[in-house]
């Protein structure tokens, strides 16, 4: 008997050959019943509801990149028909509809299953500060699970999901990542929508999401992303790829005198021997003294942003306080000390300590850095609430400081096999860069997945196309990635597919006027090859995208390389008057690289 699907790939792969989601719903909850663990979810919804939905989906849609995929959601983010309680009893909201990203997802064909446990109110890195039974780690229930998002890291370490939902303020999206053995994708803040997700700090919050493989953390990614204009906070960036890794790049790590491991050896030697691969793939390691790094993290519990964390909860604390947990009241409690010239004296000290830190972020491409220093048991957590947590946020609570994504990911278990794991981090809107280095990583230890013994297997992403509600459109300049215009597409929800060439019957000219400057692709009898970019807008917006074209620039129809045709930008010759012959760059990048 085949075993039932645990990464996307399989799920897409039993999908084609006959799979049922009903059968997986079914799958689903027999796993967490054999997990016995009632501390994974706060609620969990009937299976008659899923299989409902699961039902609704109809025969098998490869258009849909999340088709029948099972997924939970950490209690702080709502799902319609669900309560979000934060893991505060007394808080229980109802949610009357979807966040932002969780209807992106179920768009795409992904079934939410329920929703998880967490340190409560999102405040805390060990994963015990519930009122609700403890999730047990994954890998050795002696080991604290991980917070705040200890629920959603356990479920997909177990094989329950493929992928869930949590969030991240302080390393909520790693530390429970590297202590359950998965991948856990902490992205640029504001390109997941918070929409629905109960802050911790607003303005360093981002939901985050854990995966079994980089490969499928980045394709939920890449279908939950999206600017939204009803977040304040959201930002209209350039639609995630994953990166096919490079070679090359400066690495900047800790240095001898600034590495904090608290006497955890293996830790240590885990983190040589990925330092040791990273070279091996062709990039260079600069160590760097992160003292400047580690006072801009200490900013966040000891400043005035405990007082972000009073303000999402001051209803609560003011009127009902002793329904919060004692430790986390105890922390966010502070904030009644502080005073608005708190704030800004921190506010100001956090812009000097950036700019103190500039030279050492300018020193490398990236950063690789233990996601977690050392382990700590529940035990431990009994003895000593908080010395523990401020340990685990170590390489974690800087980072949504300085505005870096991150990404922690499994690589080769320690000499006492307990997981290893490292998180790279780089500027933001660089994900796909880092998340195609850390794959490679993944790649390169093929530890087996989560806690589910199952091998880690290599796999190729299907090819990105446009959905049944999309329209497929070729662009050939200002509207790619990164380029001007490219804020036209993506407000409308337009996402990218793929980079491809057209057929070798086109020739490229650089209009008159500007800015921007802008192309014109003209259709002749003997042409070359020219690059461009496949994206896919909403079939409601293709209209408003429409009237944003002008003369002499039409949509038309483009023929591809591989004979295909999509929608596409196309000129007409009255408007070469003036114009440029770029041909023979081959495409719009590399002539404007030429400038």
């Amino acid at each position: 008997m085949t075993p039932m699907p645990v990464t996307l790939a399989q799920f897409r792969a039993a999908y084609a050959a006959g799979l049922s989601p009903k059968a997986v719903i079914e799958e689903v909850y027999r796993r967490i019943a054999e997990a016995a663990d009632p501390g994974i979810f706060i609620h969990l919804a009937p299976i008659e509801t899923v299989l409902a939905a699961a039902e609704a989906l109809g025969p098998y849609d490869p258009a849909k990149p999340l088709y029948g995929i099972p997924f939970a959601v950490k209690d702080n983010i709502d799902v319609s028909d669900m309560p979000t309680t934060c893991a505060c009893p007394a808080f229980e909201l109802g949610a009357t509809a979807d966040a932002f990203v969780v209807a992106k997802l179920k768009a795409a064909g992904a079934l939410p299953i329920g929703k998880t446990n967490l340190d409560q109110f999102a405040t805390g890195l060990v994963g015990v500060r519930s009122p609700y039974p403890i999730p047990k780690n994954a890998i050795d229930p002696a080991i604290v699970p991980g917070g705040s998002s200890s629920g959603s890291a356990v479920a997909v370490a177990r094989g329950i999901v493929p992928f869930a939902l949590g969030t991240d303020t302080a390393g909520s999206g790693r530390v429970p990542a590297a202590l359950n053995n998965i991948v856990g994708l902490k992205p640029t803040l504001g390109s997941l929508s918070a929409s629905g997700m109960v802050p911790a700090c607003r303005t360093l919050d981002t939901i985050s999401i854990f995966a079994l493989t980089v490969e499928d953390a980045f394709a939920a990614y890449s279908v939950a992303a999206g600017y939204d204009a009803s977040d304040a906070y959201s930002r209209d960036l350039t639609a995630p790829v994953l990166e096919t890794p490079a070679a090359g790049f400066a690495i900047g790590i800790p240095d001898a005198a600034s590495r904090l491991f608290f006497g955890d050896v293996f830790q240590e030697a885990s983190f040589e021997a990925t330092l040791a691969t990273l070279e091996g793939l062709g990039h260079r390691i600069v160590p760097l003294d992160f003292s400047p790094l580690y006072r801009i993290a200490a900013l966040l519990y000891e400043g005035a942003w405990v007082a972000e964390r009073y303000a999402a909860i001051e209803t609560v604390i003011r009127t009902t306080p002793e329904v919060i947990f004692p430790v986390t009241r105890k922390i966010i409690e502070r904030a009644e000390t502080l005073t608005a010239a708190d704030a800004f004296r921190d506010i100001y000290r956090l812009a000097a300590l950036k700019r103190a830190a500039e030279p050492l972020i300018a020193a490398a491409d990236l950063f690789c850095v233990p996601t977690i220093p050392c382990f700590f048991s529940v035990e431990d957590l009994e003895q000593d609430p908080v010395g523990p947590n401020s340990k685990l946020g170590t390489y974690t609570n800087f980072v949504n400081l300085l505005d870096l994504c991150g990404i922690a990911v499994p690589v080769t278990a320690r000499a006492d096999d307990r997981p290893g794991s490292v998180t790279l981090l780089g500027p933001a809107g660089q994900d796909g860069r880092i998340a195609g280095i850390a794959a490679r990583l993944q790649a390169d230890a093929a530890v087996p997945l989560g806690a589910t013994g199952r091998a880690y297997e290599p796999t190729e992403a299907p090819a990105p196309a446009a959905g049944p509600g999309e329209i497929a459109i070729a662009l050939v300049g200002a509207h790619m990635r990164g380029l001007p215009l490219n804020g036209e597409v993506t407000r409308l929800g337009g996402r990218f597919l793929a980079e491809a060439v057209t057929a070798p019957e086109y020739r490229l000219h650089a209009l008159a006027g500007g800015p921007p400057r802008r192309p014109g692709l003209v259709r002749v009898e003997d042409g070359h090859p020219i690059a461009l970019e496949l994206w896919a807008i909403p079939n409601g917006q293709f209209g408003a995208f429409m009237k944003g074209v002008p003369a002499p620039l039409a949509i038309g129809t483009v023929k591809l390389a591989d004979g295909t045709t999509v929608k596409g930008f196309l000129c007409e010759t009255a408007g070469l008057a003036g114009s440029q012959d770029i041909t023979a760059f081959g495409g719009w990048r590399a002539y404007l690289a030429s400038l």
